[in-house]
């Protein structure tokens, strides 16, 4: 782009993306707006590239504009197969859980229980990994990552929400949360998404100190909407830790 005059924020205005993408303004606040536009897949890769959209940011653009009124059935606890809860609990003393496109916790195994136990000052009511961060007061203490962490798990609920635009199970989830917490209502209004990666975690466990983990969440065609999270530990001292906690 030629030098112009000085900004007060940065970034490219909206003529200047239309323009780079070869797509008439208009068209592209229509887009930006919502309308029912047809979008074809070439004139969305140009948007995309000029926006330098990541894998993850380029699926979500996709389904944002080709979403249709039909909507993905939630799964829930029973909908979990058989071989992928025994899977689940062969992994001791790994912890692991099984999780929906919402991060639901459909099952757990115990290693995974011990090492969240007694994580809630009250009751835990939601059994969801992001409600049950966002909603502790005390859980910045206990996971000593906790900004990046949330952040990165909140992207990857945008990403997975594509598929249920207008589901009105996943609105008032999000509307509920955002009321409750701040934070993530912040976070969420980012719009940004991301696809499953390797992450490190770190925790502070009020019994066997600090624990610092590989978080690994597998994802398969196989598995539908279920996935697989699982806490590997990252050194001997947290294995050693891990071992001694799941003894009891």
């Amino acid at each position: 782009m030629p030098a112009g005059t000085r900004r007060r924020t940065p970034g490219l205005r909206r003529e200047e993306v239309a323009l780079l993408a070869g797509v008439g303004v208009t068209w592209y606040t229509w887009l930006e707006q919502g309308r029912p536009i047809n979008a074809s897949t070439q004139v969305l890769d140009a948007v995309a590239r000029t926006l330098r959209l990541d894998m993850a940011e380029r699926e979500h653009l996709y389904r944002l504009a080709e979403a249709t009124p039909v909507h993905a059935r939630l799964s829930s606890c029973a909908d979990v197969p058989e071989p992928l809860r025994q899977m689940l609990h062969s992994m001791n003393p790994h912890p692991a859980v099984i999780m929906n496109d919402r991060f639901d916790v459909l099952d757990r195994n115990d290693a995974h229980s011990e090492l969240f136990r007694g994580w809630h000052a009250m009751p835990c009511i939601h059994r969801n990994l992001l409600w049950c961060a966002v909603t502790e007061p005390s859980a910045r203490v206990k996971f000593l990552n906790y900004d990046t962490e949330v952040r990165y798990v909140v992207a990857r609920m945008r990403a997975n929400y594509g598929r249920y635009l207008g589901d009105p199970e996943w609105e008032e989830n999000i509307a509920r949360l955002s009321r409750l917490s701040a934070e993530f209502a912040e976070l969420w209004e980012r719009h940004e998404v991301a696809e499953p990666e390797q992450r490190s975690r770190v925790f502070l466990h009020p019994r066997v100190g600090k624990l610092m983990f590989t978080w690994t969440e597998l994802v398969a065609p196989s598995l539908g909407e279920f996935s697989l999270g699982v806490y590997t530990p990252q050194d001997e001292d947290t294995r050693t830790a891990l071992e001694k906690l799941c003894a009891g």
